[in-house]
């Protein structure tokens, strides 16, 4: 089949890089994509070799041969009624509407299961008649699951954590290695001063962007040099770095949708910072997301203290139980369908 996926990108990155593993997994099962994005730029160190079968469109850009058979709106991005008529067309013309999906959010919200697959009719403007579907990612055999290449276990287990940690001037000398992907959480001087003078040596990997700015303004003129922290700033990484990057450290801090995804699969103990939202709808995605996760209590303290929730130290972080959780979720998940997978059953029934 053909696709044809929209994305708007508001801010960092996540909405294109959402759309682009999918539109990357689709075409490795054989389908031909188009991704439409108002700004392609970050594609450029996201996703530098490109993946034969996806074709990137500028969102301005013509579509001179009309809709393909699956038009996915990405986070209830609005299609221009131009296109919107071209579907219609290609309704009245072949008789059959290509499937319309609205993929949404990833909450483990009870919502997402009750809204998962249910039809929108659209009631006005130049696509009234037709119908879209409601498509929610999500953790449980009731929603439309996560993102998970077919090939991602075999690039894991294939993986050089030494090689790649080497090769970045990390070496792997006993201290605990750290990833840091964040907005700019409050308590991130305390943790950064905790790391310093904690008993346990650290090497903590920042990414580029405002994860670098914000522990640079932190840490001040004493960046590089306090007792037991080290710190490495990283440049900006392609898709298949990032895993690569959680994949080599003991403790990842993530941030938004696409990291949180990448940080279950990868296995290991993560602290994920939610996207903060001006109603405060993050707090009860948040909880959720931790009551599934059946998060032992420090690992929920933590969450709640990064993010905002309440207003108390950090508590101490411990590994082993984290490191549990971690791996429960991730057992658990992979024995659901994939995101892709379950994509390509909804189509083929609803089409």
């Amino acid at each position: 089949m053909r696709w044809d996926i929209f994305c708007k990108v508001i801010d960092n990155h996540g909405d294109i890089g959402v759309c682009w593993r999918l539109a990357a997994e689709l075409a490795a099962r054989g389908e031909g994509v188009r991704l439409w994005v108002d700004d392609p730029s970050a594609l450029a160190w996201m996703a530098p070799r490109g993946r034969p079968g996806v074709e990137v469109r500028h969102w301005s850009a013509p579509a001179d041969d009309g809709p393909g058979d699956v038009v996915i709106e990405a986070f209830a991005c609005d299609l221009d009624d131009s296109f919107v008529a071209r579907i219609a067309e290609r309704t009245r013309t072949a008789g059959v509407q290509p499937v319309w999906l609205n993929l949404e959010y990833l909450s483990a919200e009870g919502f997402v299961e009750r809204n998962h697959g249910l039809p929108s009719p659209v009631l006005t403007g130049p696509g009234e008649g037709l119908v879209k579907h409601f498509f929610y990612p999500g953790f449980t055999p009731r929603t439309g699951g996560l993102l998970r290449e077919q090939d991602l276990a075999a690039r894991q287990q294939a993986f050089d954590r030494t090689d790649w940690l080497g090769r970045r001037g990390v070496p792997c000398d006993g201290r605990r290695v750290v990833s840091l992907f964040c907005y700019e959480p409050a308590p991130l001087p305390q943790w950064l001063q905790q790391l310093a003078q904690g008993s346990c040596p650290t090497h903590l990997l920042v990414t580029a962007g405002r994860p670098t700015a914000a522990v640079r303004k932190a840490l001040g003129a004493a960046a590089d040099g306090r007792a037991a922290l080290s710190v490495s700033y990283l440049p900006l990484l392609s898709q298949h770095d990032f895993d690569h990057l959680l994949w080599s450290c003991d403790l990842n801090f993530v941030r938004g949708e696409d990291s949180l995804v990448r940080a279950l699969w990868a296995g290991r103990p993560f602290v994920w910072h939610t996207y903060p939202q001006e109603d405060g709808a993050h707090h009860a995605k948040l909880r959720a997301f931790l009551g599934w996760l059946q998060a032992p209590a420090s690992l929920r303290d933590f969450h709640m203290a990064w993010n905002g929730l309440v207003q108390q130290p950090l508590p101490a972080v411990e590994l082993d139980g984290w490191a549990a959780a971690a791996a429960q979720a991730r057992g658990g998940l992979a024995a659901q369908q994939d995101l892709a997978t379950q994509l390509l059953g909804f189509v083929r029934k609803t089409g």
